[in-house]
């Protein structure tokens, strides 16, 4: 007797007749698609998701079960490759907002993100993160389990964030960020390890942190190192400090 092979769209799915659905697209029990979503090749939809309003997913994303994203009037893209895990709730409360969700991200499962944010690439979510309305992570950001970053915070390129942080201002770029209120406790010195390659890029970044957080933030000095480099890194770490709200 031949092995059981299920349907990629199972027979209890919602489907409106103008989603757009390519070939190859999974779709569990009781998942309820809205007419403007599209899921591109290989997208994987599980059991009890809701998507709605205008939804575009890029190839091999993959929604895990009871999670919603969207409502009728919201509009949301989401990366190549991200995993939104279970029960995340992305733009539910919003009206017209709109959502960008970057290529390569990994959102655990309890999320809830607010309208107007924006995600860049690789980043990572882990459980019960909140993200406030227009909040934007740059790329290979984490950000640790029930954390939260308020409303029009920034948070630069290759950020830590340790769990259950309180984020209220914005946080440079490879920094490490922890604590309520959350507050940069040091430079995140492997990640930089693992993004450089030229320690004398690393080197730079460091002279310059303890120069600018030698007497608390030091925003002078920010734009007087930015001003005087050509290092494209350090030039990114001190311009966001230069113009950021602390």
């Amino acid at each position: 007797m031949s092995a059981y092979t299920p349907p990629l769209i199972h027979p209890t799915a919602l489907i409106h007749p103008q989603a757009q659905i390519a070939p190859n697209v999974r779709i569990g029990a009781f998942a309820s698609i809205d007419e403007g979503v599209i899921l591109e090749s290989g997208c994987v939809v599980e059991a009890h998701a809701i998507l709605e309003g205008s939804l575009t997913c890029k190839a091999g994303v993959r929604i895990f079960s009871h999670t919603r994203i969207g409502t009728p009037h919201t509009r949301i893209s989401v990366g190549e490759a991200t995993q939104i895990r279970e029960f995340c709730a992305i733009g539910c409360e919003g009206e017209g907002e709109t959502i960008q969700i970057g290529p390569h991200c990994f959102i655990m499962a309890y999320g809830r993100i607010a309208g107007g944010v924006q995600i860049e690439a690789h980043t990572i979510l882990t459980n019960a993160v909140v993200l406030e309305a227009d909040v934007v992570l740059e790329e290979r950001v984490i950000v640790g389990g029930l954390s939260t970053v308020t409303q029009g915070c920034r948070i630069g390129s290759g950020v830590m964030v340790g769990g259950a942080s309180y984020i209220t201002h914005d946080m440079p770029p490879f920094t490490l960020v922890e604590g309520n209120r959350a507050e940069v406790r040091g430079l995140n010195v492997v990640g930089l390890r693992r993004r450089l390659e030229k320690r004398s890029d690393i080197e730079l970044i460091k002279d310059a942190y303890k120069r600018i957080y030698r007497h608390g933030v030091d925003k002078a000095e920010a734009q007087r190192i930015e001003a005087q480099s050509d290092n494209p890194f350090l030039k990114r770490f001190c311009a966001f400090i230069a113009n950021s709200r602390f």
